[in-house]
């Protein structure tokens, strides 16, 4: 998967369609119902989807203006924004999903050239350059789907989405996990995460970007010597 943001968008529009279409399937009874993130609803879900999308436009607009603003003014600020949305009627969240990614369209649009490369600062306190914004939005759309547990799940994944994926979690979890290494049997594709890897995880690639991403993988993968599935850090 190219590095080039532009090159990313046409992936977000699809994915946020996809996602889209499967918000409009849900009345306000499901989107109150258990999500797979421990204590979130599925209107959570899509809470904290709609404000990741004000999140993403607020990190471009700060490259492009250099009026350097974080992701979010902070965790707690970010936690009762999406608490305060997940109630709502179905309609408002479909509502909200579309126009706040149509934000980020907007906001692409107007970013020069050269504003790509100015850094942005994200909740974690990591900073990066602008063109990251794409691809950590595309993520965050692709997995939160998946969580929504409404039909969509790992194995719907693109395969340049999980490839891009399973390297990036790989180089992430070097320091958060036992040394592994992973092999993706459906795309003939082998990496590790750490260095000296005492275990080998074999199975479909986007089973081993769901299990790296701390998402359950109930079927799919096998370990050896035979045992658990390391354990992993799971993030929302």
């Amino acid at each position: 998967m190219s590095v080039d943001p532009l090159v990313l968008l046409p992936d977000l529009d699809r994915a946020t369609g996809r996602l889209l279409a499967t918000a409009r399937t849900l009345d306000d009874r499901a989107l109150a119902a258990p999500s797979l993130l421990a204590g979130w609803t599925r209107g959570h879900v899509l809470s904290h989807v709609a404000r990741n999308a004000d999140a993403a436009v607020r990190l471009l607009t700060s490259a492009r203006t250099g009026d350097r603003r974080p992701q979010y003014a902070s965790g707690s600020q970010r936690d009762a924004d999406i608490e305060a949305g997940a109630g709502r009627p179905a309609t408002a969240h479909v509502t909200d999903l579309a126009t706040s990614a149509a934000r980020i369209d907007e906001a692409v649009a107007q970013m020069a050239p050269e504003s790509w490369a100015a850094p942005v600062d994200w909740l974690s306190g990591r900073s990066t350059p602008a063109a990251y914004v794409m691809w950590a939005r595309l993520r965050e759309v692709e997995v939160h789907h998946v969580d929504l547990d409404a039909g969509y799940a790992p194995g719907d994944w693109p395969a340049p989405f999980v490839h891009r994926l399973l390297h990036e979690l790989a180089a992430d979890l070097a320091d958060a996990m036992v040394a592994a290494r992973l092999r993706a049997t459906d795309l003939d594709h082998e990496l590790t995460v750490g260095a000296d890897p005492a275990v080998t995880v074999s199975g479909p690639g986007h089973a081993i970007a769901a299990w790296l991403a701390g998402r359950r993988v109930d079927t799919g993968l096998t370990v050896a010597p035979t045992g658990p599935l390391p354990t992993v850090p799971s993030w929302r």
